[in-house]
């Protein structure tokens, strides 16, 4: 089986500006949640959402925030695989739930100066980095694990020997108007896997690896063993626990493991009654009588759920973890649902494991599904 060298890392979040940032803010439990910032939060029920404080004053919103942060996460990782900040002839694949789309609003409602170029990362990765082969992925929460899934692919067929994988969102009004007016009673945080879970809380940020066909174990932060993807097109917003089935099943075939070879499954978790029963029991159903095997976390109740970005950054998580031998906790858990009944779920504080292989799961609207297998660097 083919395992891709994780050469590079970078990532920006509410709770941290670079990966080790992050890991450590996770780990002691922080929490990147705070009162609302780029909105008028007298229109709104909600006031509260896991953002980035990049903004120049409370209630002050610009244009081109997103591109900023992949801009970051795509440099940090540069810089982290020892390579220049030239991408020319390297693919760049960038998954995404809304691109610029708040951009767009700042121009259309508030006359704010806005280039049509800009909707698309490219331009930027174009002027910053010479980039001159770049992808978008827009598949809602899944959608840089499916860019994740291409870029194996490129360095499998022999048709890229290094790719940048990368993956990002800010929160836009429109999403979060229509979010807020589902959510009459909004959640005062993204509690996981919690029995009285009451629904998601929006992120931000941004994610990026460069993987490499060749790499010593020395030189890598892990391995990519697998990727599977699948769309079951069941329903536009409530998954279907046999499409999450299929996915996990197929990541383990590609990665020629089995259940019981798992170590630790970072999970989606988005908090809400539907996403997170159907995930948990397509977990359930897949590892059987191995499901109190790996440990089972998630950072999104600390991050809040980062759309396209989600799933790269629970992926560099997961390298850190192998790295350092430390599992962060699922926070804000009270009473367990019962879905989750013979899990080992990471509690109230970081847990000290050797981990040397993870599962990463990123499932979107639409039966998006999308699951990952990384290897630590031993």
């Amino acid at each position: 089986m083919s395992r891709w060298p994780v050469t590079g890392v970078g990532a920006v979040a509410s709770i941290g500006s670079d990966p080790d940032e992050i890991f450590a803010g996770l780990c002691a439990g922080r929490s990147g949640l705070g009162t609302l910032r780029g909105f008028d939060r007298s229109w709104y029920n909600a006031d509260r959402l896991y953002e980035v404080d990049d903004r120049p004053a409370p209630g002050v919103d610009v244009t081109g925030r997103a591109t900023a942060l992949l801009l970051d996460a795509v440099g940090q990782a540069l810089r982290d695989a020892g390579r220049e900040e030239d991408l020319s002839s390297v693919p760049v694949l960038i998954g995404t739930g809304l691109r610029e789309l708040r951009s767009l609003e700042l121009w259309w409602r508030d006359g704010q100066p806005f280039d049509s170029a800009g909707m698309h990362f490219g331009t930027a990765l174009r002027r910053r980095f010479g980039a001159d082969d770049t992808h978008t992925i827009s598949n809602a929460c899944s959608a840089s694990l499916y860019a994740l899934a291409l870029g194996t692919d490129l360095l499998e067929l022999g048709d890229a020997d290094t790719v940048v994988v990368a993956g990002v969102d800010v929160i836009t009004e429109s999403m979060f108007g229509l979010s807020d007016r589902l959510q009459l009673d909004p959640p005062d945080r993204l509690r996981p896997f919690d029995r009285e879970r009451k629904g998601t809380v929006m992120g931000e940020g941004a994610a990026a690896v460069v993987l490499q066909r060749e790499a010593t174990g020395r030189d890598a932060h892990g391995f990519v063993r697998g990727v599977a993807v699948n769309c079951d097109a069941y329903h536009a917003t409530a998954p279907d626990p046999e499409g999450i089935a299929r996915a996990v099943t197929d990541a383990h075939h590609r990665a020629g493991v089995k259940p019981q070879d798992v170590d630790l499954v970072m999970v989606h978790g988005t908090g809400t009654p539907l996403n997170d029963a159907a995930e948990a029991t397509a977990l359930a159903e897949v590892f059987g009588e191995h499901v109190g095997s790996p440990l089972m976390t998630g950072i999104k109740s600390m991050t809040g759920h980062t759309s396209g970005a989600s799933g790269l950054l629970s992926l560099i998580v997961a390298l850190h973890a192998m790295r350092e031998g430390r599992v962060p906790p699922l926070t804000g858990l009270g009473e367990a649902a019962p879905e989750t009944d013979g899990f080992r779920l990471v509690r109230d504080e970081a847990a000290a494991s050797e981990v040397t292989l993870a599962q990463i799961d990123a499932f979107g609207f639409g039966g998006i599904n999308a699951v990952a297998l990384v290897e630590a660097a031993r």
